[in-house]
C-alpha cells in the first residue's frame, strides 16, 4: 500500500496540536471524581452553632410526621416508591440533615460595624473548626463574604483574612471547606480572590492551591460583556484551578435584568438562559455547578406550607432533569422536599440504568446498544445516587452485577484494577 504520510508528517501535526493538547489537559481535564453536595444551605453567620444541622433535621423531620407524613408527601408530590422514600429520607434527616452549610456575611448578615463583624468572624472560625473536631460539622462548610465592589471590598478582604487566618490556628484547614465570592461582574475580580489566597497559603503555610472558592453569578456582566464575551467562561481558566463552582443567584439576577419580583424564579426565562451558559462554560473543567433558590419558604399555616413544598420539590426536579445538580435551601423544612425529590430523581429510573449499565459492562445482547460515553451517563446517574444516599451498595450490586469501585470507574472514566 503507497500512503503519503511519513513521520514528519505526523511529527508536523503533534507540533500544531501541541498547544490544544496542553489545554485539553490543563484546563478540560474532567470530572475530579470528588462529591458534590445536593445543596448549599445559608444561614447568617453569626446564627450558626454546632448543633444546627442536627437541629434543622430534627425539625425538618418533625415538621412532616416522621417517616409515615414523608411517604405520605411523596404521594402527594406523585413520587413513585412512597415508603421506600420515606424510610431513606428520614435515615438522611438523622444522620446528614446538611451537606453543605455556609456561613453568610453578606445578604444573610447585613451592615454591622467593622468591631462587631471581626468578631464574628473570629466566632465563626472558631465554630467551625470545633465542630470539625467534634465530627458534628457538614461534610462541606465555609463562608460567604461580601462582594469586591468598592463599596464593600475592603469588609470583604477583612473578613476573608480574618476567618481563614483564626481557622489557621486550630490547625490544618478542614478538608470540606468552602469559601464563596458574590456579586462577580469581570475576571480581574477572580483574579483579585487569586491573589489574595496565595497570601493566605504563604502566611499560614498552607498547600499551595488549596484554597479554592466559588464564584456566584448574579450580574448579566459576566454572563455577557461590553464587549460580546463572556467573562463567565475566562474566569474560570484566570482562576488557576481555584474556582471550585459557580453558583446562580437568582434574585440578584433576576433584579438586575429588570424582572417584577413577583416573577422572579429559578425558571424563569432569564434564569435558564443564564444556567445555559454556565452549563456550556463548565463541561468538561471540573468545575461543579448549582442552581439558586426559592424564596417562597414551607413556613406557617399548613396551606401554605404544602403549596410551598410543592413548589420546591417540582424546582428540585426540575434543575436535576436538567442536569444541574445541586440547589440552595433557605430554611429547615425545605430540607424535606429537597431530599424527596432528590432521591426520587435517583431512584426512578435505578432498574433501568442498572440492568443497562449491566448488559454494557458484561456485554449481554439487549435492544438497546450503548456506547461508552452513554455508559458513563448512566454510571454517573447511579454514583451520585449512592453518594447522597438514595440509593444503596446492595442495590449496585443486585442490580448492576457490578462493585462499587467498578461504578466509580465507570462513572469517571478510570481503569479499575
Amino acid at each position: 500500500m503507497n500512503t503519503v504520510f511519513d513521520q514528519a508528517t505526523l511529527a508536523a501535526v503533534e507540533g500544531q496540536l501541541a498547544a490544544t493538547d496542553q489545554l485539553l489537559a490543563t484546563s478540560y481535564a474532567g470530572d475530579t471524581g470528588a462529591r458534590q453536595p445536593v445543596h448549599t444551605v445559608y444561614v447568617p453567620a453569626d446564627r450558626y452553632t454546632a448543633e444546627l444541622p442536627a437541629r434543622w433535621g430534627a425539625n425538618a423531620l418533625a415538621a412532616v410526621g416522621g417517616a409515615e407524613g414523608l411517604a405520605e408527601l411523596a404521594g402527594n408530590l406523585g413520587l413513585r416508591e412512597g415508603q421506600k422514600l420515606g424510610a431513606l429520607v428520614a435515615a438522611k434527616l438523622r444522620g446528614e440533615p446538611i451537606e453543605d452549610l455556609r456561613l453568610d456575611f453578606e445578604d444573610g448578615f447585613g451592615h454591622r460595624t467593622d468591631a462587631e463583624e471581626d468578631a464574628a468572624a473570629a466566632a465563626a472560625a472558631d465554630a467551625v473548626a470545633g465542630a470539625v473536631a467534634a465530627g458534628t460539622a457538614p461534610a462541606f462548610i465555609g463562608i460567604r463574604f461580601k462582594c469586591f465592589e468598592a463599596e464593600t471590598r475592603a469588609r470583604a478582604v477583612r473578613t476573608l483574612d480574618v476567618f481563614i487566618s483564626q481557622l489557621a490556628s486550630h490547625g490544618p484547614l478542614p478538608q470540606g471547606l468552602r469559601l464563596t465570592l458574590p456579586k462577580v461582574t469581570t475576571v480581574a475580580q477572580v483574579e483579585a480572590m487569586v491573589f489574595l489566597a496565595e497570601k493566605l497559603e504563604a502566611a499560614h503555610r498552607l498547600e499551595a492551591g488549596s484554597l479554592r472558592f466559588e464564584v456566584q453569578v448574579e450580574t448579566p456582566q459576566v454572563i455577557i460583556a461590553a464587549d460580546g464575551t463572556h467573562p463567565v467562561a475566562q474566569l474560570i481558566h484566570a482562576g488557576k484551578g481555584r474556582v471550585s463552582s459557580l453558583h446562580y443567584g437568582t434574585y440578584d439576577y433576576s433584579a438586575s435584568l429588570g424582572v417584577a419580583a413577583a416573577y422572579q424564579s429559578m425558571e424563569h426565562p432569564v434564569a435558564d438562559f443564564a444556567k445555559d451558559v454556565l452549563q456550556v462554560v463548565v463541561a468538561g473543567t471540573g468545575v461543579e455547578l448549582s442552581d439558586g433558590s426559592t424564596n417562597i419558604l414551607p413556613a406557617g399555616d399548613p396551606e401554605n406550607v404544602a403549596a410551598a413544598w410543592a413548589l420546591h420539590a417540582r424546582l428540585v426536579r426540575r434543575h436535576l432533569e436538567r442536569g444541574i445538580y445541586q440547589g440552595w435551601d433557605l430554611h429547615e423544612n425545605q430540607l424535606v422536599t429537597r431530599y424527596l425529590a432528590t432521591f426520587s430523581f435517583f431512584r426512578e429510573n435505578l432498574e433501568a440504568a442498572a440492568t443497562r449499565l449491566r448488559n454494557y459492562v458484561h456485554k449481554i445482547e439487549s435492544a438497546i446498544m450503548d456506547e461508552p460515553a452513554t455508559a458513563r451517563a448512566l454510571a454517573r446517574y447511579i454514583h451520585r445516587g449512592l453518594a447522597c444516599g438514595a440509593v444503596e451498595e446492595e442495590e449496585v450490586a443486585a442490580l448492576a452485577q457490578i462493585s462499587v469501585a467498578e461504578l466509580e470507574a465507570l462513572a469517571l472514566n478510570r481503569s479499575h484494577a
